[in-house]
C-alpha cells in the first residue's frame, strides 16, 4: 500500500508538531534539510572559522545547478540575489531604455513586481497595463510593439496562475522580453523556462521553496545577459575577481556577472538543500497536492458562507492560493481567531489569505474548516 505525498514527506517539516501552517505565500517554515544545512554551515564557521572555505564556494555551484534542474536551465544562467525585488530591479535597470518603450504589464501585481517598471517613467518609458486575467488575444494585441511583458507567475492575492507557456508564444513571436516574477509558483508548480520561452525570472526562497528568507535567484537566459548592465557593480561581477592583484573590468560570463560581492553563504546552504529536496519529491506531485488540498478549502469555505476571491477555481489558473471572506467576521479577527487556535493564515487586503503546501494532510485542512 503506498502512501499519499503529505505522509511520505510530513516529517520534513517540524512545523507540524505545533501549527496547521497555511502561510506559505508568505514566509514559510523552514524544511529539515534546509535548516539542517544551515546550522551545519553555522557551527562550521564557529567551530573552524574558514577552514573549510572552499567546500563553502562549492555550495554557491551546487545551489546554481539544483535551481537550473527545476526550472530547465543552464547553472551558467542563474544568478544568486538577496530576494526577488533585487533580481526585478537587475533587469529593469539594468537594460538600455529609450523613450518610447513600452512595458505590458499587470494590475494586482505585488509592489516588486510593480514599482521597478513603473521607475523607468523617468526615462520615458510607458506601461500599458492589463487585469491579470486578460485573455490571450488582449495580451497580444497589447504586445505589440512593446519591448518588455512581466507578470507574475502566481498573483499573490487572487492566486490566479498565468499560463506562462501561451504568453511565452506571444512574446516570441512579437519579440518582447518574457519577464516572470515567479515567487509565488516556483517550489510547487512545474516551470520550464525553455518551453515557456522566459528570457528572465526571479524568485526568493522563503515562500513555497521552503528556503530561508534573503537569498534567492536570478534566471537570465545566456544570450540575453549582455543586453543586462549590471547595476550594482563589486569585484565578484568581473572574470577575474578570484585573482585579488588583477583590475580588469572584464565581466563573467555567465550570470555570475549579476553577483557584485559575497554572498549570503549560510542562505545558499539553506536554499540549495530546498531545491535539492523539492527536486527529489518531483514538483508535478507537489503540485498535484497543493492544487488538491487548496481545493478541499475552497470548497469548504464556500460550504460554510464564505465568498471567494476569484468566485471560482479552474484547474488551468488556480494555484496554492484561496482568498476568502465572510460578510458576519472582518478577516483580521478571522485570522487572529485561527492562529490562537493553531492555524495560521494571512489577512490580506480585506480577505483571509490561506496557502497550504504539500505536507498538508486533508485531515490539517478539515479541523481547519471546522474551525472558520
Amino acid at each position: 500500500m503506498g502512501f499519499e505525498i503529505w505522509q511520505q514527506y510530513r516529517e520534513e517539516f517540524p512545523v507540524t508538531q505545533n501549527l496547521v501552517y497555511l502561510n506559505h505565500a508568505a514566509v514559510s517554515p523552514l524544511c529539515r534539510r534546509a535548516a539542517e544545512a544551515m546550522r551545519w554551515l553555522a557551527t562550521d564557521a564557529e567551530v573552524w572559522g574558514s577552514f573549510h572555505y572552499p567546500q563553502w564556494m562549492a555550495c554557491y555551484d551546487g545551489l546554481r545547478a539544483a535551481a537550473a534542474q527545476m526550472i530547465n536551465a543552464a547553472p551558467g544562467e542563474i544568478a544568486i540575489v538577496k530576494n526577488t525585488s533585487e533580481g526585478i530591479a537587475t533587469v529593469a535597470l539594468g537594460l538600455d531604455w529609450r523613450p518610447g518603450d513600452k512595458i505590458v504589464a499587470f494590475h494586482g501585481e505585488f509592489p516588486a513586481n510593480q514599482y521597478p517598471w513603473q521607475k523607468l517613467a523617468s526615462r520615458g518609458v510607458t506601461i500599458e497595463w492589463l487585469e491579470p486575467d486578460a485573455s490571450l488575444d488582449q495580451i497580444d494585441q497589447a504586445a505589440a510593439g512593446a519591448r518588455l511583458l512581466a507578470i507574475s507567475y502566481v498573483q499573490f492575492l487572487s492566486g490566479y496562475r498565468a499560463d506562462l507557456a501561451a504568453i511565452g508564444e506571444i512574446c516570441h513571436r512579437r519579440q518582447v522580453f518574457f519577464f516572470v516574477d515567479a515567487i509565488q509558483g516556483l517550489g510547487a508548480f512545474p516551470l520550464d523556462v525553455r518551453a515557456m520561452r522566459i528570457h528572465a525570472l526571479a524568485a526568493d526562497g522563503h515562500k513555497w521553496l521552503t528556503g530561508p528568507e534573503g537569498c534567492g535567484i536570478l534566471y537570465i537566459q545566456q544570450d540575453r545577459q549582455d543586453e543586462i548592465e549590471p547595476v550594482e557593480f563589486g569585484w565578484t561581477n568581473t572574470a577575474s575577481h578570484a585573482d585579488y592583484g588583477k583590475r580588469d573590468l572584464t565581466l563573467r560570463s555567465d550570470a555570475g556577472r549579476y553577483e557584485p560581492g559575497t554572498l549570503n553563504t549560510i542562505g545558499c546552504y539553506g536554499l540549495r538543500a530546498a531545491f535539492e529536496f523539492l527536486n527529489e519529491v518531483g514538483i508535478p506531485h507537489i503540485a498535484e497536492a497543493v492544487t488538491a488540498r487548496a481545493d478541499e478549502v475552497a470548497a469548504g469555505a464556500l460550504a460554510k458562507g464564505y465568498e471567494l476571491m476569484p468566485p471560482a477555481r479552474t484547474p488551468a489558473a488556480s494555484a496554492g492560493i484561496v482568498c476568502i471572506r465572510h460578510a458576519k467576521e472582518d478577516p483580521r479577527l478571522t485570522h487572529s481567531r485561527l492562529r490562537d487556535a493553531g492555524f495560521l493564515t494571512a489577512p490580506r487586503a480585506g480577505w483571509l489569505r490561506v496557502s497550504p503546501h504539500f505536507y498538508i494532510s486533508p485531515d490539517d485542512i478539515a479541523r481547519f474548516l471546522d474551525h472558520l
